[in-house]
């Protein structure tokens, strides 16, 4: 996939150093020439001779160490470079590259290159948070800088947050669509919905339910990689809007239904991602309702059924829809798949650990209409994302 590419990977002064093998072989392994530069503080945690082994290339650390070829050793790896990797990432680094600074081998060959670079960062959740770093981040994006967030969970130091690197395949996998994007999604307009939507009881109270986002985001994400025109149809979240997809915000499943209603007949494929609200209060206060002496009795009535209503309308789309489900996963997904007209529904058990809501990682099974289906291990929502597209792609193919 990869052959007759140029990858140079910079590695950094990180404990998650050693997944940088993983990250050199993973490349090797789609025929890539890799590169390896390590920053001085790098070496102490893994030897330049392990990285030397797997990709068959001297390792560069050494801004003033004699040439292994003649010439001038940053300015030819940055000119010879297809893409950058730096993984892992120090904030160190990151604000180094954001500054200018140019005080080692591996900053000088960034400043030198004009090829793309791809940073993963990997660090404590207060140093990911703290708002220099964030700033320094936004900064290199706004300059065309790449990065690939880092996953939640617990960190080497003891603490549990989002600093940790993200997985070596994710980043692999966002490594080769900046250089061998597919394209088989273009020419295709793809709608698909995202959040928990928001039922407002009064001016300060709402219902809604706990979706992040995250698995619609990385559809999104998935499908603008691939070619397609993206309409993301989203709830409330706390996610950044990606690059290059159409944003619509909505905030319940009245307006949702209204944005997806109004779009429909333009779409070739609608993605149900969002986590919509089947029931709203069926009264709302005008004023913030007032705690009194006793209970009070809350009544609810049924919202409507969007991919329902969107698959007895449908005629050339594509339908995806979803089912979270605690039991009787199978019958469930089977029941919702006929009843809602749906060509692909995507059922996970969030009972399981590394699936559902808020996670960075999924655990699901495909199933089709004719109900084959495929069960999938647990990986990154990107990746699941991807497994989502292509039975869309072998869809779309059938019906042209």
């Amino acid at each position: 996939m990869l052959e007759g590419r140029v990858v140079v990977l910079g590695i950094t002064g990180s404990i998650a150093a050693y997944k940088g093998v993983e990250i050199a072989s993973r490349l090797r392994k789609l025929r890539a020439e890799v590169r390896v530069i390590m920053t001085e503080a790098a070496t102490k945690f893994v030897t330049p001779m392990t990285f030397r082994t797997i990709t068959g290339f001297p390792v560069v650390s050494d801004i003033f160490a004699d040439p292994i070829e003649w010439n001038v050793g940053h300015v030819s790896l940055a000119q010879r470079a297809d893409i950058f990797l730096i993984a892992p990432a120090t904030a160190n680094i990151i604000g180094k590259i954001a500054c200018g600074i140019a005080d080692d081998m591996l900053t000088s060959t960034i400043m030198a290159t004009r090829a793309p670079v791809l940073i993963a960062p990997a660090m404590n959740v207060g140093m990911y948070e703290n708002q220099v770093l964030q700033e320094n981040i936004k900064q290199l994006e706004s300059l065309g800088y790449k990065f690939v967030d880092p996953a939640s969970g617990f960190l080497a130091c003891g603490d549990v947050g989002k600093g940790r690197l993200a997985e070596p395949e994710d980043i692999v996998n966002k490594l080769v669509s900046i250089l061998k994007p597919k394209r088989d999604l273009q020419g295709f307009t793809v709608m698909v919905t995202a959040g928990g939507t928001q039922e407002p009881l009064d001016p300060v109270r709402y219902i809604t339910n706990r979706s992040s986002g995250k698995m619609g985001y990385a559809i999104a994400e998935n499908a603008r990689d691939r070619g397609a025109k993206v309409i993301l149809v989203s709830a409330p979240t706390n996610l950044p809007p990606p690059e290059g997809v159409e944003i619509v915000p909505v905030r319940t499943c009245i307006d949702m239904f209204k944005e997806v209603e109004n779009r429909f007949e333009m779409i070739d494929v609608l993605i149900k991602a969002a986590a919509v609200a089947d029931y709203r209060p069926a009264y709302f206060s005008t004023d913030k309702i007032k705690k009194g002496q006793g209970n009070i009795l809350l009544e609810l009535e049924r919202n409507p059924d969007i991919a329902a209503e969107m698959g007895k309308r449908k005629t050339k789309q594509i339908l995806v829809g979803f089912a979270a489900e605690t039991r009787d996963l199978i019958s469930n997904a089977l029941n919702k798949i006929q009843k809602k007209n749906l060509d692909i529904i995507v059922l996970n058990d969030i009972t399981l650990k590394g699936a559902g809501f808020g996670s960075d990682t999924n655990i699901v099974t495909l199933i089709m209409k004719d109900g084959t289906m495929e069960e999938l291990p647990k990986m990154s929502k990107y990746k699941v994302a991807s497994e989502i597209l292509n039975k869309v792609v072998e869809l779309l193919k059938i019906n042209k």
